[in-house]
């Protein structure tokens, strides 16, 4: 590993949680970026938006802040399994396409992620982000499996 930051995805599941863990183990302390990657807009909140006196990146804006939260609560449980852990909130849709641009931007070593063990249809309707990652990322990637190999 050189002296860039890995990037740790989190998302607030269990998966990503169990994510850092096995990071932890097999890399050792880092110093880390965990990333959470929020939707700009989510659907109801886009009808929100067109029906309401709402401004619409008003919800943009509660989406980073939630994202932002998610990454510090991320960075908390990273750097008490040994990383030197910084939160980073994003927003942005695909989810995959930002985890790989952030990733790019702090010439990560390698991304670390949970999977949620989707496989078959469920994968192709509900997508899989450690999928596309691992597709499009043109670096290492770890894709900590759920616990028991739990498949959804």
């Amino acid at each position: 590993m050189n002296d860039h930051a890995i990037l740790i995805c989190y998302d607030g599941s269990d998966e990503a949680g169990r994510a850092i863990e096995a990071a932890a183990g097999l890399l050792g302390p880092h110093k880390a970026v965990v990333l959470d990657v929020g939707p700009p807009m989510t659907e109801a909140e886009s009808l929100a938006a067109i029906s309401s006196v709402v401004p619409g990146d008003a919800f943009e804006q509660l989406n980073a802040d939630d994202a932002l939260a998610r990454a510090r609560d991320g960075a908390t449980r990273a750097r008490a399994a040994g990383f030197d852990a910084e939160p980073r909130g994003e927003v942005g849709a695909p989810v995959w396409q930002d985890i790989v641009d952030v990733a790019d931007e702090i010439d990560a070593p390698i991304i670390v992620l949970g999977s949620r063990g989707l496989s078959g249809i469920r994968e192709r309707f509900d997508g899989s982000v450690s999928h596309d990652v691992a597709e499009h990322a043109g670096r290492p990637v770890l894709i900590v499996p759920p616990a028991n190999g739990a498949r959804h």
